[in-house]
């Protein structure tokens, strides 16, 4: 008899349940984001580690690879491109010669910006599947679950860096006529 608490059936029912509905939804998330950032010239990675550099303001490598669940080389090599493109600079710190460091130059901060202000929420394919559920409860979900498994496998850091990604925008961005801007700081004052 098997130790388990789960029968083999079970398991294979949630993971493969699991794999598909990953897998169509991913579908239709790349394309919603690969339809967003071509304008702008940008790939999936590419965007990604500017997203990542921006609200880690100078992350490691390391953390790019991490927090973009990308091998280390993709996420370098990555970089290295966005770099090229005077988007991203690189640099070592005087206390940890080891790691490479990205920076967003302030072409790299722009065009994020200016991706951001950009979003059409109508063009997004997972957005316009969840409305009816946010007018159904008034909220979006919020998919506590999937964020506990990925939390499980991921970690806790993974999990913080996530969040703190939106506690970022949270703050530091405003709904100005339909379209996200960040607020302008002026001597410790907000000004909208």
């Amino acid at each position: 008899m098997s130790e388990n608490n789960y029968s083999m059936k079970e398991a294979m029912i949630f993971s493969q349940r699991i794999a598909q509905l990953s897998k169509a939804l991913w579908k239709s998330i790349e394309k919603d984001w690969q339809q967003w950032i071509k304008p702008f010239d940008l790939n999936i990675n590419e965007h990604h580690i500017l997203w990542i550099a921006y609200h880690l303001d100078g992350a490691s490598i390391s953390d790019v690879a991490k927090f973009g669940v990308m091998h280390v080389s993709t996420a370098f090599n990555f970089s290295k491109k966005l770099e090229e493109r005077g988007l991203l600079q690189f640099s070592k710190k005087e206390n940890d010669k080891r790691n490479t460091y990205v920076q967003l130059t302030e072409l790299g901060e722009s065009i994020l910006l200016e991706l951001m202000e950009s979003y059409e929420p109508n063009k997004n394919a997972v957005f316009s599947g969840a409305m009816p559920l946010r007018d159904l409860y008034g909220k979006f979900p919020d998919i506590i679950e999937m964020m506990a498994i990925v939390r499980n496998i991921y970690g806790d850091d993974f999990m913080e860096i996530f969040e703190r990604s939106f506690e970022n925008i949270e703050g530091e961005f405003t709904d100005e006529n339909g379209k996200l801007k960040k607020k302008k700081i002026l001597e410790g004052k907000e000004l909208v």
